[in-house]
């Protein structure tokens, strides 16, 4: 894999489309340590130094997103694993997608900030590599949680009374196949299948898309189909059926309350499918944004083996950006919609809930909750 490291003719002549006139024949690989230019692409040499407002803007983001992920997460993880009513099967998954969110911000926010303020990688070769590799490792961490979710809501829901219930063992089990599943592809790089880069901005890093050889252009499709595209498929095919499930169990609910001419069935003792609904509508809009938070990745991953468009330095700002908001995303998502969630949190932490709690004996509107206790009729 050849990187033509510290081409000379990029920087003193200021070739490339973005050259000239405004960087002289400075470059964005200029302020990089002489330990890591084996690292960097012959490609990034044509793109003068990125406005040092932009490294300002990314860093206090990143800082920002990266305290609201962190406490938010931490206080998910606390809460759900101190209240007995929480500690369900089901509520682990939550648990685990909770924890790999703040990982991954820990592993990965000050860096950033501490680069975006040196306005270039100050960490050298290693930490870079492992920097790259637990962006990767929890992300894949992250959307495989979020499937294993899903089969879990499809199974209570679509499948009904027929399905058998998670258990403990059956919940780690799943958990350990998660992260065995995920270190796996994560360190693949480290073997030779690919390898792990600075990005365009250069305090960032991440795989390798520019290398035009076979074995890392392999990678990355193989890689995408795993940990994209067949979370993806299993996740529309779940919930395609959760939405008809729900549907058609509200349709008899309105036909059998017409049938008696009463306005509606619901009663507080028969309101467990309603909360079901609920619970599908917040799942899968946190798992939308969590392809919304990668998919910007993924298309800048796949430019880059396709040669579909020059990629330059400030893109890749934004596929780290939106990679990493996904981590901010489900604890306010569970806030917002999980009854039992926030009732424990205006107990333990009265000053950061902004309402009390609704009067709601169910607890099934964050996506995470178990409801094997429950009858949701399917």
């Amino acid at each position: 894999m050849a990187s033509f490291v510290g081409e000379p003719h990029y920087a003193a002549w200021g070739t490339g489309p973005q050259s000239g006139a405004l960087s002289g024949n400075m470059t964005v690989v200029d302020k990089v340590s002489a330990d890591m230019l084996h690292m960097v692409d012959a490609h990034w040499y044509q793109f003068p130094p990125m406005n040092p407002l932009w490294h300002a803007l990314l860093g206090f983001t990143i800082g920002v997103l990266g305290f609201v992920s962190i406490a938010g997460n931490g206080m998910v993880i606390y809460i759900f694993s101190s209240t007995k009513s929480l500690r369900t099967p089901s509520n682990m998954l939550v648990v685990n997608l909770a924890f790999s969110d703040f990982l991954m911000m820990l592993c990965m926010s000050p860096i950033m900030v501490i680069n975006c303020y040196n306005e270039t990688w100050v960490f050298g070769p290693f930490m870079c590599e492992i920097y790259a590799m637990c962006g990767s490792l929890f992300g894949c961490i992250s959307i495989w949680t979020m499937t294993f979710i899903a089969l879990d809501r499809y199974n209570v829901i679509v499948r009904g009374l027929s399905a058998d219930p998670m258990t403990i063992k059956g919940v780690m089990i799943r958990i350990a196949m998660i992260w065995a599943f995920c270190i796996m592809w994560t360190i693949f790089p480290f073997f030779g299948w690919n390898r792990y880069v600075p990005e365009g901005n250069m305090t960032a890093c991440g795989t390798d898309y520019l290398s035009k050889d076979i074995v890392s252009r392999s990678y990355i499709l193989v890689y995408a189909v795993f940990v994209y595209f067949a979370p993806l498929m299993i996740i529309i095919y779940s919930y395609t059926f959760i939405v008809q499930a729900v549907a058609a169990h509200e349709k008899n609910m309105r036909e059998q309350a017409k049938k008696m001419n009463v306005a509606s069935l619901r009663s507080s003792e028969n309101s467990a499918t309603s909360a079901e609904c609920k619970l599908a509508k917040v799942a899968l809009m946190t798992i939308s944004l969590w392809f919304i938070a990668w998919t910007p990745y993924l298309v800048i991953n796949f430019t880059g083996i396709f040669e579909g468009k020059k990629i330059s330095p400030l893109a890749t700002i934004w596929g780290s950006l939106f990679a990493k908001a996904n981590a901010v995303y489900n604890p306010i998502v569970y806030g917002i919609s999980h009854p039992k969630y926030r009732a424990v949190l205006m107990k333990k932490f009265p000053t950061l809930a902004c309402a009390p709690p609704p009067d709601d004996s169910v607890s099934a509107a964050s996506g995470t909750t178990n409801v094997a206790e429950e009858k949701p009729a399917a």
